[in-house]
């Protein structure tokens, strides 16, 4: 399915005599259905609330309007590919691709050969700009910076022992091998580690294991999602583990606030979290004000910050600029003011510079644990799998 979306603002600019020549089309080939829809889906949402935004004031500089062309890959790599070459074709200057870094990779030729910049709309493997190359672009905090900071939260809560539980079958489900790695940095111990795989619905073996330890490490970690994340935690406090559990941006989902008594006292890494006054509280207000209903995960935030990088990135390099230049306007941007924190991509290879945020839940509820800055001396580097 092909879907062109023009704001309202973009038709009145065309009917005043500014034509369509005077826009910047961007191709989105996310997963609006299949199992990653639960992301891009979000994500959408927040793109299309800030393009609205820019075209509603006359376009980008007041003059350039923003055109999405829309293609569903359907959670599939093979499909990605296909919609990045189709809409590269059509005339994108910038590709937004899927929230997972294998299918973003998909796309890999097609980027490189057209030399037009790909961002992610979430995928968090700090390898994806490490294998994708110079055009391809993440938009949201990496693995190893998430793991840093979620490491150092637990061992300054005195959790020193820890159990991990990741797939080796995405690069994204791996990222309890960077908190395992900062864990030991610190003085730490991994006493144990467990693999699964995606989509795996009994995850009773793995919780009997750490159920039978004595003592049962301080804390359990993994990057699992849904809905593979709602069958663990519930099957490891069903089995009498009582460790602190945490997770990390996959599950910052309304599933996790809905599963009951098992998800209490829950600790995950996400990108960020609307304080009083910020920016994002100002999105949610949007948001709802757009949508009739409240935001429910930072994805949606994550979609409006999209929308600023390429505004940003256009503003530098100007109205007329091809899609190279656009590629090293967003390589050189510095504290883009997004709806979750400020964005920086200047002397980062492609993974941005922003805000972590850990979040608990207590009762079903959000609380803000912290929002601190991580170490770089004990950020792990990208772990190829």
């Amino acid at each position: 399915m092909n879907k062109v979306i023009v704001a309202g603002a973009a038709l009145a600019v065309a009917m005043t005599g500014t034509t369509f020549a005077d826009t910047l089309k961007i191709g989105v080939a996310t997963s609006q259905t299949g199992g990653l829809a639960t992301y891009d889906g979000p994500v959408i949402e927040g793109l299309k609330l800030g393009v609205d935004e820019i075209n509603a004031a006359g376009g980008i500089g007041g003059t350039l309007i923003i055109e999405l062309v829309q293609k569903d890959v359907r959670s599939d790599a093979a499909q990605t590919a296909i919609a990045a070459q189709e809409l590269v074709d059509e005339g994108a200057k910038v590709l937004i691709l899927p929230c997972d870094a294998d299918p973003a990779l998909a796309a890999i030729s097609v980027v490189s050969s057209a030399e037009v910049p790909a961002i992610s709309t979430c995928a968090s493997s700090p390898t994806l700009p490490m294998i994708g190359g110079d055009y391809m672009f993440a938009n949201f905090p990496g693995d190893n910076v998430q793991a840093t900071v979620s490491a150092q939260w637990a061992y300054d809560q005195g959790l020193e022992t820890a159990y991990i539980v990741y797939s080796p079958d995405s690069q994204y489900t791996s990222m309890p091998l960077y908190f395992a790695d900062v864990m030991q940095a610190l003085g730490g111990e991994v006493i144990g580690k467990d693999t699964y795989t995606l989509g795996q619905q009994d995850f009773s073996a793995i919780a009997t294991r750490i159920a039978n330890m004595d003592p049962q490490p301080d804390v359990v970690m993994t990057s699992a999602y849904e809905p593979d994340f709602p069958s663990f935690i519930k099957a490891l406090r069903a089995a009498g583990v009582t460790s602190q559990v945490i997770g990390s941006d996959g599950i910052d989902s309304p599933t996790t606030f809905a599963i009951g008594a098992a998800a209490d006292q829950l600790v995950f890494t996400t990108a960020g979290h609307p304080t009083e006054n910020s920016p994002m509280a100002a999105f949610d207000a949007k948001y709802e004000a757009t949508y009739g209903k409240e935001s429910q995960t930072v994805f949606n935030a994550i979609g409006y910050d999209l929308a600023k990088v390429i505004e940003a990135a256009s503003l530098a390099a100007g109205p007329d600029a091809d899609s190279k230049a656009l590629r090293d306007a967003i390589a050189n941007l510095e504290n883009v003011q997004g709806a979750t924190s400020l964005i920086t991509y200047k002397g980062t290879n492609g993974m941005p510079v922003r805000e972590v945020t850990l979040i608990g839940v207590t009762n079903g509820e959000r609380k803000l644990i912290g929002q601190p800055s991580p170490n770089p001396a004990i950020i792990p580097a990208p772990r190829m799998q």
